[in-house]
């Protein structure tokens, strides 16, 4: 059995070779991007997000969105916002759905489960939903010692190993902090607040949500426990959910009449990537003591440009495919981007995190109107400053950045053409060098992962929930942005001079102006189930 540090060093793609994967892609055994649990009562959620009238500059200042009731229409724009379609793209004869939280290739390992109570029309109990048609499954009948909305994650590794082989694990753990800040943003659009629990152990998590249940997915695809959250309504909620409090959750869940036997997803396996579950073995979470939120107080976020509402915004995000290697950004956007990176303690979407931060960012300046190119960093706490100066070239010139802002620790490396070396180190993909800017963002890999084995997967989260932030702000400033998950990991150290594993590359990013692909048609989300108001 491996332990993750070999898991992380064997899934590394390097110049000379990537990490073991199928070499080809095995059309007839891809996954059905959608999981359901046959024989469930369901329960269709209203289309309520286009009512929304948040406007996205909204979501970011404490207090200013009033709370929303919580009831089935709540619920129902909650997940549409989160885990629903934003449309259907179309070439030929082939379809494909997107949704609203960003996925590694598009394959979507995370599963969506709710457990409620009070809530009218919405039996008490265990909900997954089924974003393909806006419905929740009850999964389980429960009388529950709490008033409220819990949402628990998990991921089907399957879905990713299929085409990206024993990296892919890697790849799930960013789209858990993909969704977990796309869950975020939508509660804000609501005026709702999401807690991570994370005192609860993945055990926990797997026998509230069912997923330890083997007889329910006997010959389909497991699912593994990622995490669960407390959605704060502004409504009395009897359950405060702490640690501490999930036997009593636990119990009624396991002497509750369980339903639904989940779909296989593909009905052959070429290759089911066996490192992948030793990985997710070593990295399981024990029940924990909950971790008191040490976020900094940092000034308000720098103004956005959009007045667009959130939910329009959230439903346009993309992931560019190409950029023109032309337009450039502001830096007045510039900034505003990088600071919505930035974790604050009443802001969202890191109100949410309740860790200090562990990720910076490495930045390729390609095309940003007054600065100068090259390679800049921004530390995302003062720890991650002195990591960097400790572990970065000596040669570096540390320069502070005019016109960042004064709480910013951005900073200017070196001063040069950088187009070359980002499309290099992303796995030679244009991409990198064709946008705005594109950057690399590293984990204090050995400090966090003294605190166990499963603080491996918080950093890809934490990397995830940057990319949702990068995306949603790229779209706000009249770009594109789109995750990278494609890169030479110590080829990327080694230009930043790091050495060991203090420091370690985990996603990049890219951001600029799309090129836009006119051979494909974009159809509305739900006109499959003829919603009301779509084009037919």
């Amino acid at each position: 059995m491996i332990d993750v540090h070999d898991y992380h060093q064997r899934s590394k793609h390097g110049l000379d070779r990537y990490a073991a994967g199928p070499g080809y892609l095995d059309w007839s055994s891809q996954p059905d991007p959608f999981r359901r649990f046959a024989g469930c009562a369901i329960t269709a959620l209203p289309f309520a997000a286009d009512g929304l009238e948040t406007a996205y500059a909204a979501l970011f200042r404490p207090g200013a969105v009033p709370a929303a009731p919580l009831d089935l229409a709540g619920v129902g724009a909650l997940l549409e916002l989160s885990f629903g379609l934003s449309a259907w793209k179309q070439a030929g004869g082939e379809r494909w759905a997107l949704r609203c939280n960003p996925s590694s290739g598009n394959l979507h390992p995370t599963e969506c489960y709710v457990v409620v109570a009070g809530v009218a029309a919405l039996p008490d109990g265990v909900h997954h939903y089924v974003s393909h048609d806006h419905a929740l499954e009850q999964r389980c009948c429960a009388a529950l010692p709490f008033q409220g909305l819990l949402l628990g994650l998990s991921s089907v590794h399957w879905r990713e190993a299929w085409k990206y082989g024993e990296r892919a694990y890697r790849y799930c753990q960013h789209d858990a902090g993909h969704a977990l800040a796309a869950l975020r943003y939508a509660a804000g659009a609501l005026g709702w607040r999401v807690r991570l629990l994370d005192g609860w152990g993945d055990a926990d998590i797997a026998a509230l949500l069912g997923l330890d249940r083997p007889e329910d997915f006997a010959g389909a695809e497991n699912e593994h426990a990622d995490l669960l959250c407390a959605v704060e309504t502004g409504s009395a909620m009897a359950g405060a959910f702490r640690a501490e409090d999930a036997e009593a959750i636990l119990d009624a869940v396991r002497n509750a009449s369980w339903q639904g036997k989940a779909n296989r997803l593909s009905a052959v396996h070429g290759h089911d990537w066996p490192v992948i579950d030793e990985v997710a073995h070593a990295a399981v979470k024990p029940r924990t003591v909950p971790t008191a939120s040490v976020l900094p107080d940092l000034p308000s976020l720098l103004p956005t440009p959009c007045d667009d509402a959130a939910a329009d915004l959230i439903h346009r995000r993309r992931s560019a495919q190409g950029f023109d290697g032309v337009t450039a950004i502001t830096a007045k956007a510039f900034f505003r981007i990088l600071d919505a990176t930035l974790p604050r303690g009443d802001v969202l979407p890191f109100d949410a995190w309740v860790w200090p931060p562990r990720v910076h960012l490495a930045i390729f300046v390609h095309r940003v109107v007054g600065l100068a190119a090259g390679l800049y960093f921004l530390a995302r706490s003062s720890d991650g400053e002195s990591l960097g100066r400790q572990a970065f070239r000596s040669e570096f010139d540390w320069q502070t950045v005019d016109g960042a802002p004064a709480h910013m620790r951005l900073y200017r490396l070196l001063g040069a053409d950088c187009r070359r070396a980002a499309r290099s180190l992303s796995c030679h993909q244009d991409i990198a060098s064709d946008g705005a800017f594109s950057l690399g963002m590293l984990a204090e890999f050995d400090a966090a992962l003294e605190e166990g084995p499963w603080v491996y997967r918080r950093l890809f989260w934490e990397s995830g929930m940057i990319g949702q932030a990068l995306y949603l702000e790229a779209e706000a400033s009249g770009a594109r942005g789109t995750g990278i998950g494609c890169f030479f990991d110590d080829a990327v150290h080694e230009v930043l001079g790091v050495s060991g594993s203090a420091l370690q590359s985990i996603y990049h990013f890219t951001v600029g102006a799309p090129l836009v692909d006119q051979r494909l048609q974009t159809l509305p989300p739900y006109g499959h189930l003829h919603r009301k108001g779509d084009a037919e």
